[in-house]
């Protein structure tokens, strides 16, 4: 064990309950412990927020979708051959590497380095989306109709189905299916079992289709809820006049999402035929995610504002420290002591008042979260922030980079206000007690 460390063990240990530099150890922790604690809960509720959204509008349409790239409108089904092949070559992309320069701080250092993706391509299933109007009769609605087929995976249904049976893809369904959102069940007036006509626009010619409600879903995305609803596959092929090989496009689910710009760029130039083109959920929904991403602007705001509350108190415990011990300072450089050693007691004695308040603020930071995720008593209006409660997302690793980030970077600062030190002069430091 080195004297410095000894020392300021000891003075920590040792400082009197009623002194004023006991008080300002005490707030000076409460300051860390309540940075560190905003950090956690700030950075848990935007990587929550974000991860929920997102999720949301996967589930809607995917990470990539594939269609004719002569299309020129979104809602418009310009048809492409449901091949098996395809989708096959699709479901069997893995990791993939590729090259990127390699930059450090935004700077370029090397002209490539090789990577790897962290996943590949998770689901792959075919869908054709139109346009028709719903009619009751005492109103009307139009909505845009997406047509799913067997393979379509059940995540979204098991989500947000709040009412009924999914879309289950079957083909000759008497029934005619369709899933409405709660936002238009109720905004049109209908429930479970009502018959309602869906009025389809081919060729310039109005073609009427009867479907039943048998599902009512609600995600909270007020601009997707109150336009979309859900049928089976089959019944917009019928309409449109097509082929039972012939979809809209092919939607691409991935393992994850860091990997779209990547994976989207492999699948259209070495998998796709040149009569086919992707389109990434990003330059779909560019609003939203241009939204999510300003919170990462706003997240690293409420970082930096603790970190700075956290330095300065922490600067002014330290000068305090240091003030109330310019006798012990005086006595220590008469015994031979240099400015360094001295300086390292008082270092050391702030980095366990920050230790302290590190463990305080993780414990009361991480026990809001999960009294948030289960209790859920902070509500939010679904109507503005899509989500009807704040959501947690805790990442150990996130939390980790908190506290790491924060006891080295106050450290560092700190090591600047210990210059004091040295302008003390022995002599004066003794007669000054």
């Amino acid at each position: 064990m080195s004297l410095s460390h000894f020392i300021a063990t000891r003075l920590h240990g040792s400082t009197n309950k009623r002194s004023f530099s006991h008080m300002i150890m005490r707030i000076a922790t409460a300051s860390v412990a309540l940075s560190v604690a905003v950090m956690i809960v700030a950075s848990s509720m935007i990587n929550g927020f974000k991860k929920e959204i997102s999720q949301k509008i996967f589930d809607f349409w995917g990470h990539i979708q594939i269609t004719d790239a002569f299309t020129s409108h979104a809602l418009e089904s310009t048809p492409i051959l449901n091949d098996p092949a395809l989708i096959d070559s699709l479901l069997e992309i893995a990791s993939i590497y590729y090259d990127l320069p390699l930059k450090i701080f935004g700077l370029q250092v090397a002209e490539s380095t090789t990577r790897q993706t962290s996943g590949g391509v998770k689901h792959a299933y075919p869908y054709i989306q139109y346009p028709g109007i719903l009619s009751t009769n005492e109103d009307m609605e139009g909505l845009l109709l997406k047509g799913l087929a067997e393979d379509l995976p059940i995540d979204f249904f098991e989500r947000y189905l709040e009412e009924g049976r999914p879309i289950d893809g079957k083909k000759a369904d008497k029934d005619r299916p369709l899933v409405i959102s709660r936002m238009t069940a109720r905004r049109m007036k209908l429930s479970l079992g009502d018959a309602v006509r869906i009025h389809f626009i081919t060729d310039g010619k109005p073609v009427p289709r009867r479907f039943a409600i048998t599902g009512i879903y609600k995600t909270g995305l007020s601009e997707y809820d109150q336009k979309v609803a859900f049928v089976n596959m089959d019944q917009l092929q019928q309409v449109l006049g097509w082929e039972p090989d012939q979809i809209g496009g092919i939607e691409v689910v991935l393992d994850d999402i860091e990997d779209l710009d990547i994976l989207d760029a492999y699948i259209y130039q070495e998998i796709l035929p040149p009569d086919q083109y992707t389109q990434t959920i990003r330059q779909r929904a560019t609003s939203i995610f241009d939204w999510l991403d300003l919170q990462n602007t706003n997240e690293a705001l409420i970082l930096t504002l603790m970190l700075i509350v956290c330095i300065i108190n922490m600067i002014t415990a330290l000068l305090i420290l240091i003030l109330e011990r310019v006798h012990m300072i005086g006595v220590l450089k008469a015994l031979g002591s240099d400015n360094w050693q001295i300086r390292k007691i008082f270092i050391e004695q702030a980095a366990q008042i920050m230790l302290k308040g590190l463990l305080i603020g993780n414990a009361l930071g991480i026990s809001l979260c999960l009294l948030q995720k289960k209790f859920e008593f902070i509500k939010l209006r679904e109507e503005d922030y899509y989500l009807a409660v704040a959501p947690i997302d805790l990442n150990f690793w996130l939390i980790l980079a908190i506290n790491t980030g924060t006891l080295l970077i106050s450290v560092v600062f700190l090591v600047f206000p210990s210059y004091f030190v040295s302008r003390i002069s022995p002599t004066k430091a003794i007669r000054f007690s």
